[in-house]
């Protein structure tokens, strides 16, 4: 049977020539089901290039700011990053001849700054004393100010633009066509909001009934609480900074809030007990997709976002000593996330 033509649009060439060519059809992994038959799909976006769902969308905000002429041949990117968004317009900056500058802090992880580094970024530190203080709030102002006092360059602001959450809109594409349509909760990170909100905006257009679940660390201020410091990368809105426009509260039924230790539990534990290394943030999802999945209705298909893997965290997440250190580690938490995705996988 030939493929349709939305199937063949979805399908990625047998041979590329750009490694932005290689990104989307991720897979789907079942990570397990309850006994009524639900189950937890995880959409592995570490299959992208550069191991992390940020290089959709810093595609798209190239393109974007293309079209509109503000990026022009010769011309520089500035972000704000802490390393994902970073590596993906890294990329596409080496791919269509620009330069590109992050705005860095060192909460950010080492294989990420490296990973920037190698690709040809110019990397400036907005503090540079070694401290592991998220700085979210100073590094946006520091980019800001860069682009504006250059002649020819963009400052592609993740948090606020527009192009970060269309570039998601095939990650809906792609998980209306994998399941027929037959997906029921969507739970992601929130972070910029792009991610999940952008997928969420365009699910709901094929799948009309999706419950929309919104995850950030305990300490982030999206959904209230207190603000307090954290050690998830990549994901939540630290004190001193604001809630970026793209997370959209009408997208998003119910918001919650995962500890680092929750998170970092998971994530070891998925590892330990399936050989699949994802990333902290995407540890604090799986840990409440796997809290709320024997509740939900006999036969609900939950889908978890899976922005990266864990291989740039294997001197953090990964690492006994740093965990030690900063008390990350609670062996009971550990046995009992091990006890849950033991009931159901069934063994």
């Amino acid at each position: 049977m030939s493929a349709t033509p939305e199937r063949r649009a979805l399908a990625r060439p047998a041979v590329v020539s750009r490694v932005s060519d290689l990104i989307g059809c991720t897979p789907l992994f079942e990570l397990c089901r309850t006994e009524t038959g639900s189950r937890l799909l995880l959409k592995l976006e570490m299959y992208n290039p550069t191991g992390t769902a940020k290089i959709r969308m810093a595609r798209q905000m190239v393109l974007d700011a293309e079209e509109r002429g503000e990026l022009r041949p010769g011309g520089r990117i500035i972000e704000s990053t802490s390393g994902n968004t970073g590596l993906g317009l890294a990329v596409i900056a080496a791919e269509r001849g620009y330069g590109f500058t992050a705005v860095v802090d060192h909460h950010a992880c080492p294989d990420k700054l490296r990973g920037m580094k190698a690709l040809g970024t110019e990397l400036v530190y907005v503090v540079d004393d070694g401290t592991e203080e998220l700085a979210t709030a100073a590094r946006e102002e520091l980019a800001e100010r860069m682009a504006a006092e250059s002649g020819n360059a963009v400052f592609t602001e993740q948090h606020n633009n527009p192009a970060n959450a269309v570039g998601y809109h095939p990650v809906a594409h792609e998980l209306d066509e994998a399941l027929d349509g037959r997906i029921d909760v969507l739970v992601g990170a929130v972070g910029t909001g792009g991610g999940l909100c952008g997928t969420a905006r365009e699910l709901r257009k094929r799948v009309p009934g999706v419950t929309t679940v919104g995850v950030e660390p305990k300490g982030s201020i999206a959904f209230g609480g207190p603000a307090h410091d954290y050690y998830q990368s990549g994901t939540g809105t630290p004190e001193g900074a604001t809630i970026g426009a793209l997370v959209d509260f009408d997208l998003i039924d119910e918001g919650v809030k995962v500890g680092d230790v929750e998170a970092f539990a998971t994530a070891r534990v998925v590892a330990a007990r399936t050989g699949l290394l994802i990333g902290g943030s995407a540890g604090g999802v799986v840990h409440e997709a796997l809290t709320r999945l024997p509740a939900l209705p006999p036969g609900t298909t939950m889908v978890a976002l899976i922005n990266d893997g864990g291989e740039k965290y294997l001197d953090t997440v990964f690492d006994d000593a740093w965990m030690n250190q900063r008390s990350l580690i609670d062996p009971a938490v550990e046995r009992e996330v091990d006890e849950m995705l033991t009931k159901l996988r069934g063994n």
